[in-house]
């Protein structure tokens, strides 16, 4: 059963020594229970988000991007976001001074490689004053070279403005498995169709329909993560059964569900 989100000041965490170091780079470390909640807040620096453990949801204005292990979100400076944590969640951060290097402009979900990830973990134990022309100056140049290269994946929702939209994502969410056709969605927008359709396009660049889809997956990626039945989760989210599930998984994410998470 679902219990009610924890919340903690994201101003707990003594991040901002890692985004004040006069050096272009920080990493820090911390760990973090299941449910637990970091209020909206935002950073002065880019931020590389990876969990060795856990889920992280993390929400702002425009979208969702749901993070699972071998995943990291990319998030520009001054994002305003939150963060939910499923699963018991070791986070480790990499703060980026703006304009160290052409990174993204937009965040991003990133693919983890396994280099990477020694890389990140390695970097947690880099002084935040270490020394130009160091070894530790050199990881933290090699992370970053690595951070350039990363694969970006689909794994973000964008989340509409309108707020009659918005309340019809938000019990999408609630319920997946909702096979309501969009115009029952419409309906209870107070929307005709097409206006429904064409609001819905304009405010999130997708479908309704490829909208849904991508919201069961994501989520789906939470259930398994918590260590559900792959049967289970398939119901729970709207296919009629676990191979149609598996092979639309496969679709978007280029592996099946049992090797999501490997």
């Amino acid at each position: 059963m679902n219990t009610v989100p924890q919340p903690r000041d994201a101003g707990l965490t003594d991040h901002l020594r890692f985004e004040n170091t006069p050096m272009p780079m920080a990493a820090m470390a911390v760990d973090y229970a299941h449910n637990e909640f970091i209020a909206s807040h935002f950073h002065r620096r880019a931020q590389l988000l990876y969990a060795i453990e856990g889920v992280m949801i993390i929400a702002s204005a425009s979208g969702r991007w749901v993070v699972p292990p071998t995943r990291g979100v990319w998030l520009a400076a001054g994002l305003e976001h939150t963060v939910q944590m499923s699963g018991n969640v070791k986070m480790r951060t990499v703060f980026v001074e703006p304009g160290t290097e052409p990174l993204p402009d937009e965040s991003c979900v990133v693919e983890i490689t396994p280099l990477m990830r020694e890389l990140i973990l390695a970097a947690i134990h880099v002084p935040t004053d270490y020394v130009n022309d160091s070894r530790d100056a050199r990881l933290m140049r090699l992370l970053l070279d690595e951070l350039i290269a990363l694969p970006v994946l689909p794994l973000y929702l964008p989340w509409p403005r309108d707020t009659r939209l918005a309340r019809t994502c938000d019990r999408l969410m609630q319920a997946p498995c909702d096979d309501a056709i969009i115009d029952d969605w419409a309906r209870d927008a107070g929307l005709s169709a097409k206006t429904f359709q064409r609001r819905f396009a304009r405010e999130t660049g997708m479908t309704f329909g490829r909208w849904r889809q991508q919201a069961r997956l994501l989520q789906a990626l939470e259930a398994l993560a918590r260590g559900e039945k792959i049967v289970n989760v398939a119901l729970d989210h709207g296919y009629a059964s676990q191979s149609a599930f598996a092979a639309m998984f496969k679709r978007h994410f280029g592996v099946p569900p049992s090797a999501f998470y490997r």
